[in-house]
Order: structure tokens, then C-alpha cells, then sequence
């Protein structure tokens, strides 16, 4: 499969439009794994095999957000059981994991910053339930692009750059670095092999060689020279674990997320209290509905915040901060003369001053993608390495960045979401689906960090209150609340909106007409009528949606 660069450094098949087809559908953050996972479904493979296909592929072109050493989380819909399963491989810390070896430069870079890597076990078991080709062939793209190489697009380039003096630390860094430690530049052919073998062990042996086998043994031995604290029993012992979605209704139509400990409630908590508004009466080419929308997530942040972490240690109290009475009391709390402070994305004891509080009541670097089939199947992925690179060593001679998720972890005394042995991570990753009338409508879902819980509700804003299709609802500008009364918003939105925003004491950055710290989305939806499924891809980054 051949793909050259635009004049710009972007991929030409990367263009952005609105992909249609009776078929299938595809999209993800790039065209190659976006083409192999159509491949698989030209092929005769359903959503699952073309999933596991796509995600092995990104690993390979997007190597900086995702691949076998992260962790994420997906949302499968199997139309013959008309049933919505969450799937978590989220990993988990080390057993070793204890406090005290933490700072926060050693949870985010380095041999100690990664959890029990969750990805590969999460697409075997998607596969084992689902799939229906033989696994080998699932990987023969990933395996073809690292060993014969691709071109790298301009923001390939930009993140190896941008990883770079991160990257040095370590001699995996000659991976993707000159004897000289430069980084390659846009265009250049950038080959992996390390990696293909890497992958090849795992098409032709299955998982466990790489929780239990060969690799497992690299993995350990490798980051044991470096200081690491992950055992060959932290691998053997990790499985994913298949959850009860969580769910909440808005306007009429059901939104699907994974449960904690995927963060995913803040996007159904932002939902619910954006349903007390009636929106139709608001005006989008002002400023009433996005200072509405900012002060929704400021509250819905801070409960996010107050409850989330391993839900097995302290268990979200979903039922309150879901239910209608909840959002109406959270309404109440919204000033519409002035902008209120937010606590910012993390846990802290001293929070900034007359930040919102929880409300009361009783008692990186990631990629999406999603795809769907002729039998009405949708699968949606959300897997990331934490940051560019992760941890930003590949161990040994296994070509295997392996994730940063413990950046994720708090350190502070009375967090809910403080590290500790085989702790799960209040983590990020949010895929959402939309069902009308029972019928499956939508697959949303992006990268982002915590911004992934209000770039995911603008969108579904853009579908559901505003009537755009996929693509439109993914291009449209977008805001992102920060700390205090900070807001990033993109250029392309009204002077109106801006200066209405400024008035009510918003602190607007203007962060360029389309920027990728407001993530980098991928969805697909599906007619009504027609039965047609439609797919949209962010020219943030390198996405691309294509039909069968």
C-alpha cells in the first residue's frame, strides 16, 4: 500500500471529507491503518478483525501514541446480540509499585512509569470473542510498514522532534535517532525493524509470548537494567476484563461509555447538564452556549476529580452524579453573568483559590479510531502509550515503547487516585456510542488527555443539538477549559464569541485555527433511514475515514 505526501507534509489521502458506504466503514488517525483495516474487511473480516488490524498498524505509523506496550479501553456493539460490551485493558501498576519510589519525573519518564501493559491482551480477547480471520493475517500491515518502511507526514515528524531530547535518555533512542541523535525529517522513509520482528513473534504465537514468553523475558530483563520494577508475574497475571457500559439519556437518544475506571462519567455528567438547557434557544454564534458548556464541564471536572480512581478501592457514586436530580441541582450552581474557577484537571490539597468544589449530595498522547461492518457491527478504540512515546524506552531489542501511564497516578495524601501496588489509573480514554430509538447512531471518540471529556461532548453537541453530519461535528472549532478561569480556544470561532466569552471574565488563549490540544477525533455514524454509514476524521492530526 502506497501513500505519498502533499505538498504540506500531510498525507495525500488524508484530506479531510465526509466518507459514505452500504459496506463498512473505517476511520482512524491514519490513512495506512485506516487502508489495512480496510483491507481486512474487503477481505471478509468483520469490525473485530479489522480493529485488531487497525490498532497493530497504528503502532506501527503513529508509533508515539499507541501500540502493544499501552493500555486502553474499547466499546464493541455486535448487532446479532444487539448488545453494547466495554471492554477494559487499562493495565494496572506493577506489584512493586509502592509510593515512595515515585516522583513526579520518575511516574512520566522512564523504567517505572509504565503500567502492566493492557493493549495486546485487549485486542486478543476482542478477537477470541469475536474475530473470525486468522490472527496472523490481522498483523501481515503492521509487520509490512515497519519492516519496509513509510513516509513520514508532518506531524510524524513533529512528535519524533518534539520527543526527542526525552527519547536521548535511553539507548532505544537509536530506534528512531541518527548516531548523531537527530530525528528523521518529513518525508524520510522511517523504518522499524525491531519492532516488525517484535510483531511478527506475536502474529505467529499469539499473546503469550509477549506476557509470558520470549518477549516477556526482554521486556523484564530489559527494564530490570534500567531500574525497572515490572515482573514477569505483573505480565503473566494481567487479563482485561469485559464491564457493563454505563449509560445516561440525553434528549431522547442513549449514550454508551466505559465505567470507571475510565473517566467517561465527566463526558455523561457534562451531558446531562447541558439536557436542563434548552439549547434551541441559545445562540452558538455568541457566547450563551459555550459559557454554559465551559461552566458545565468546570463542575463536572471537579466531581471527576473528587471521585475517580480505581473503582475497586473507592467506588464512583455513579447513580448520584448521573441522575437527573443531580444535573438539575448542578444547574443551579451555574452563574450566567460570570465565569466561575476551575480546579483544574488534577487532584490537589491546595486547590487554586475559589476553585469549584465537588457538588453535594447525600451518602499525550492517544489515538481513537472506530469501525464498522456490512452485519451492522461498530467497534470504537481508544488506546494510548500516556505521552509521546510513553515512557520513552523501547526495553531491549523488542522495538516496544512502553506507556507512561503512571504520569496519570497522583502522589498527594487523600487523592483517591494515588499510586500503589496493582492500582487502576484514573485514566482517560472515552469512546462513546449513541443509540436512537434503540438503533446504534454514532461512534465518538478521541484523543487528548483530559481534554478527551470535553472535546467528546462538543461533538456530541455538533450531532445530536446542532444537526451537523460527522465531519462538520468533528472540523468545528473547539474549546478547552484549563485551570481557574482559563480557556484555549481555537480562531475560528465568532469575534461574538470570543469578545462575549471575555466579558464574563473568561481568560481566552488563542491556540490557532485548528489545533491538536483540543484532540484529534474519529466517529462514524449511521442513517437512519438509509442505513448508510457515514465517517468523519480530524485534519487536526493524520485522520482519515474511508468506506468500503
Amino acid at each position: 500500500m502506497s501513500v505519498s505526501l502533499n505538498a504540506n507534509g500531510n498525507l495525500e489521502d488524508g484530506e479531510s471529507h465526509l466518507a459514505q458506504s452500504d459496506e463498512g466503514m473505517v476511520a482512524s488517525a491514519n490513512p495506512l491503518a485506516t487502508g489495512a483495516g480496510l483491507r481486512i474487511l474487503k477481505a471478509g473480516g468483520n469490525a473485530v478483525d479489522a480493529a485488531v488490524t487497525v490498532a497493530a498498524t497504528l503502532n506501527v505509523v503513529e508509533p508515539f501514541m499507541s501500540g502493544v506496550g499501552g493500555i486502553g479501553v474499547s466499546l464493541i456493539y455486535w448487532a446479532k446480540d444487539d448488545q453494547v460490551r466495554a471492554l477494559d485493558f487499562s493495565g494496572n501498576a506493577p506489584s512493586g509499585a509502592a509510593t515512595q519510589l515515585f516522583t513526579v519525573e520518575r511516574k512520566s519518564l522512564g523504567s517505572i512509569a509504565m503500567l502492566v501493559p493492557g493493549n495486546l491482551a485487549g485486542w486478543w480477547e476482542m478477537h477470541q470473542c469475536y474475530g473470525s480471520k486468522e490472527w496472523e493475517v490481522l498483523f501481515k500491515d503492521a509487520i509490512e510498514f515497519a519492516q519496509e518502511g513509510f513516509q513520514l507526514t508532518r506531524f510524524g515528524e513533529e512528535m519524533i522532534q518534539n520527543s526527542a531530547p526525552r527519547l536521548s535518555n535511553f539507548p532505544s533512542s537509536e530506534i528512531l535517532l541518527d548516531h548523531l541523535g537527530a530525528p528523521p525529517c518529513l518525508g524520510e522513509t522511517l523504518r522499524m525493524p525491531l519492532l516488525a520482528d517484535s510483531l511478527r513473534k506475536i502474529a505467529e504465537k499469539g499473546v503469550d509470548t509477549f506476557y509470558r514468553g520470549e518477549l516477556a523475558d526482554s521486556i523484564v530483563s530489559g527494564l530490570s537494567e534500567l531500574g525497572g520494577i515490572l515482573t514477569k508475574d505483573d505480565l503473566a497475571h494481567y487479563s482485561p476484563s469485559w464491564k457493563e457500559p454505563i449509560t445516561v439519556e440525553y434528549r431522547g437518544d442513549t449514550i454508551y461509555a466505559p465505567p470507571p475506571n475510565s473517566t467517561a462519567f465527566q463526558i455523561l455528567q457534562t451531558l446531562k447538564l447541558l439536557e436542563q438547557f434548552d439549547l434551541s434557544e441559545l445562540n452558538f454564534r455568541g457566547s450563551d452556549f459555550f459559557h454554559i458548556f465551559i461552566e458545565a464541564v468546570k463542575l463536572a471536572v471537579s466531581d471527576r476529580i473528587q471521585y475517580a480512581g480505581d473503582p475497586e478501592i473507592n467506588p464512583v457514586p455513579l447513580n448520584v452524579l448521573l441522575s437527573e436530580e443531580y444535573a438539575l441541582s448542578q444547574k443551579r450552581r451555574i452563574d450566567f453573568g460570570k465565569a466561575s474557577n476551575s480546579p483544574g484537571d488534577r487532584f490537589l490539597q491546595h486547590r487554586p483559590a475559589k476553585s469549584l468544589l465537588p457538588g453535594e449530595f447525600d451518602g499525550g498522547m492517544t489515538t481513537h479510531f472506530a469501525v464498522a461492518d456490512r452485519h451492522g457491527n461498530v467497534v470504537n478504540v481508544t488506546q494510548t502509550l500516556g505521552g509521546a512515546f510513553g515512557s520513552s524506552l523501547a526495553p531491549k531489542d523488542t522495538g516496544i515503547f512502553m506507556n507512561n501511564m503512571c504520569h496519570w497516578f497522583d502522589l498527594e495524601e487523600g487523592s483517591p487516585n494515588i499510586i500503589g501496588p496493582g492500582k487502576k489509573v484514573d485514566f482517560c480514554c472515552s469512546p462513546t456510542q449513541i443509540f436512537k430509538k434503540g438503533k446504534f447512531f454514532a461512534s465518538v471518540g478521541t484523543p487528548g488527555s483530559w481534554g478527551i471529556m470535553q472535546t467528546t461532548p462538543q461533538i456530541i453537541v455538533n450531532l445530536l443539538d446542532r444537526g451537523m453530519d460527522i465531519q462538520n461535528a468533528i472540523e468545528a472549532p473547539r474549546l478547552k477549559s484549563t485551570i481557574g478561569r482559563k480557556v484555549e480556544t481555537e480562531s475560528r470561532f465568532s469575534a461574538d464569541t470570543i469578545n462575549g466569552l471575555k466579558s464574563l471574565g473568561h481568560k481566552i488563549t488563542d491556540i490557532g485555527s485548528f489545533s491538536r490540544a483540543v484532540g484529534g477525533a474519529q466517529g462514524i455514524t449511521r442513517d437512519e433511514v438509509s442505513g448508510r454509514f457515514n465517517g468523519g476524521a480530524d485534519p487536526r492530526r493524520d485522520g482519515y475515514a474511508e468506506g468500503l
